[in-house]
């Protein structure tokens, strides 16, 4: 049955992201533990967000490898335009980790401490090779969608975060750690990102997944143009969403206690996604199982299963005591900060069928090459964040469940926008050619 197969393909990837949010507690576990927990938390969040934004739309590296390397050429053009636009969001990135720009982004926009803004720069210049290796990672595992090999997506999240786990351990009580805190999430953090790319470059190797075939009749070589075209409404998604926490992040830190809110955000944002954040690989299941499925009925009654599934299982960890357990004792947070995570994170349970529309409908998107139509969804989002973190403090909300209120109204407004932009079409036609390679299902 064909719901085997989708199950089959589908379940390497949840379990990757179940390892990785996991993985990220841990690390949040650690920051929690060490001396000056409540600065280094705030340090390396508004720092690490401001990375996921520099490295933001290199994400879509991996419906690069998976949607236009269908053939050698395709392959070695895709691999440079990616590397290049890597070296590119580095030059930012750095441009803010080293120069006036970043100390007034940092400690004059956000109102933060000096002290803090030295942190969150450090955190910038420290972790400046992270675009070019994130989308490295990211492209190989689109070559390894396109082949079925999805369990090695998941060996090399499971030897990323177990990599995290030992730095965490060995390093928490080592001097020079206990001395510079924020030395322990960047450690860290390089030994995580080293290890996922060699277990994802081994089975790319091991597996054949790099096309090696010429372009046929049917598929000319594929020009630069067409690679941006097809790359450019998709980098402008991941943009601004990206966008949305350093946006959110700038009105909390102004708030009268704004360090401990944006503690608490570092807990929640990584802790909430955990049930829900699998349910954007989604996107990945139409291209990889059109030729099975032509109309794609089967593929949605398969996605609102786990739309469910991921619902039941926030309700089960945010709106039950076992959210106390994970914030008091699996993170080691303080009462007072686990108190403020309570209502975020019960707001966490609505993204589950958000998330859910939003993915496959990225995923019709993909199958039909037409990204364009979904590229005012990402400024859409930003608007209704913006008019959100406004409005909530005139309903008496703050602080971290203001954020995750107004990054919800973003995300609703967003997949508005993206059905808006796809609605009306003919129904799906047969498949183009090679859209994936025959592999293991």
């Amino acid at each position: 049955m064909l719901y085997r197969s989708l199950a089959r393909f589908l379940f390497p990837l949840v379990l990757t992201i179940v390892v990785q949010e996991f993985g990220t507690q841990m690390l949040s576990a650690g920051m929690a533990r060490m001396p000056q927990a409540t600065q280094t938390l705030a340090a390396f969040g508004l720092g690490w967000n401001l990375v996921l934004f520099f490295a933001s739309p290199l994400v879509q590296s991996k419906q690069l490898g998976l949607v236009l390397a269908t053939h050698r050429t395709a392959f070695r053009r895709t691999l440079t335009f990616v590397v290049a636009f890597a070296v590119l969001l580095m030059g930012l990135q750095l441009s803010l980790a080293q120069t006036g720009l970043g100390e007034r982004w940092i400690e004059e926009l956000h109102q933060v401490s000096p002290s803090l803004g030295r942190e969150v720069r450090a955190v910038l210049l420290w972790l400046l090779p992270v675009p070019l290796v994130r989308s490295l990672v990211l492209y190989l595992a689109g070559l390894l969608l396109r082949a079925h090999r999805t369990e090695v997506i998941t060996y090399s999240t499971v030897a990323r975060f177990g990599v995290g786990i030992l730095g965490v351990a060995a390093l928490l009580a080592t001097d020079s750690v206990q001395r510079r805190p924020i030395l322990l999430p960047i450690l860290v953090t390089y030994a995580m990102f080293t290890a996922e790319l060699l277990v994802v470059l081994a089975g790319v190797l091991r597996h054949g997944a790099i096309p090696s075939a010429p372009p046929s009749l049917q598929e000319p070589s594929l020009s630069y143009r067409e690679i941006l075209g097809f790359f450019w409404p998709l980098a402008l998604i991941m943009l601004v969403q990206e966008v949305s926490r350093p946006l959110i992040n700038l009105f909390v830190a102004r708030e009268p206690n704004g360090t401990e809110a944006l503690a608490v955000l570092t807990v929640v944002y990584a802790l909430g996604q955990w049930p829900y954040r699998w349910l954007n690989e989604i996107r990945s299941i139409p291209p990889a199982f059109r030729r099975l499925d032509p109309a794609l009925g089967q593929v949605r009654r398969f996605v609102g299963v786990c739309g469910g599934l991921s619902f039941l299982l926030s309700v089960a960890l945010f709106w039950t005591p076992l959210r106390d357990v994970l914030l008091l004792q699996v993170i080691g947070v303080d009462s007072a900060l686990a108190h403020q995570a309570h209502t975020p994170l019960r707001l966490f349970a609505i993204f589950s069928f958000v998330v859910m529309v939003r993915a496959y409908l990225h995923g019709v998107a993909l199958v039909e090459r037409r990204t364009q139509a979904i590229a005012p969804s990402g400024p859409m989002r930003v608007a209704a964040i913006l008019v959100a973190l406004v409005a909530l403090p005139w309903l008496g909300v703050q602080g971290a469940t203001r954020a995750v209120g107004a990054l919800l109204s973003g995300f609703v407004v967003e997949t508005l926008t993206v059905w808006w932009g796809l609605r009306g079409r003919p129904a799906l036609g047969p498949s183009p050619p090679d859209l994936v390679q025959p592999g293991r299902t």
